[in-house]
């Protein structure tokens, strides 16, 4: 099982978009493939159509039940995506309150990692999908995970939150024996406009090989995905931004999960 985090400190870059389109593109190459929602908002879980408010059970009560909860109760929380070889743990507006009632509580940062591993041969890739906070729910999925995607609007108010997210996990790698291997990911790029190609080549000249050196490009089939409720890939399979998702994909495959 590999597991990849997608997380970034600023909202609006495309984590969801990301974490839904690589995920299907995987399903669709024959993986068997989880999507995870840690965010209390559930833009992960709404968008395949699923009332988080309306399940009785959710990634909530892993954080719950912690270590006694066990593998069949894990996949008995899992939803449907409505596409082959694509399921969804939903998130719960109760996670909201996660980092008030169990923050403090020894080995919280662990439980999404330790959850996992009882399921391990039952999936192939998991992606998770984080709130845009540092908080308990960051720090599960950042533990849990081979490698962070870590989506960037190619705007420079986007950079300045880059940085946030590479000190936090700078910050993270001190109090724990975990290097992360991170891969940034430019999003919303828009070739037309002068502010995008400047972003784009801050954050080479930044980041340099940590970098993938395409972009994800603006385009509007991905809205119209969503409203749809269905994955780019299987909605519009043609379109500009699922080729770049695809080129993508063949690049993070080919990195070994440890790099």
């Amino acid at each position: 099982m590999v597991v990849w985090t997608i997380a970034n400190q600023k909202g609006g870059v495309g984590k969801t978009t990301t974490t839904v389109t690589l995920g299907a593109l995987l399903a669709q190459r024959g993986h068997r493939v989880l999507l995870i929602d840690t965010d209390p908002h559930g833009s992960l879980t709404y968008y395949f159509g699923i009332d988080a408010e309306e399940l009785e059970v959710s990634v909530y009560d892993i954080f719950l039940r912690g270590k006694d909860i066990t593998g069949e109760e894990i996949l008995q929380s899992m939803c449907p995506s409505g596409m082959p070889n694509l399921d969804i743990l939903p998130t719960s507006m109760a996670l909201a309150t996660l980092d008030r009632s169990h923050g403090q509580q020894g080995g919280m940062g662990l439980i999404l990692k330790k959850a996992l591993q009882k399921i391990e041969n039952d999936y192939d890739y998991v992606l998770i999908d984080c709130p845009p906070v540092i908080g308990v729910l960051m720090v599960n999925a950042m533990a849990a995970c081979d490698r962070i995607l870590i989506p960037v609007q190619t705007e420079f108010l986007a950079l300045k939150g880059l940085d946030r997210m590479i000190a936090t996990m700078q910050l993270m790698h001190s109090s724990s024996p975990q290097d992360y291997a991170f891969t940034i990911i430019p999003t919303m790029y828009d070739k037309r406009t002068k502010a995008s190609l400047d972003a784009y080549k801050a954050l080479k000249a930044q980041y340099q090989d940590r970098v993938w050196s395409a972009v994800i490009p603006i385009d509007t089939k991905f809205r119209d995905a969503s409203l749809a409720q269905t994955p780019p890939p299987v909605f519009a399979p043609k379109s500009r931004g699922v080729f770049a998702y695809n080129t993508l994909l063949t690049y993070l495959l080919q990195l070994a999960p440890e790099n």
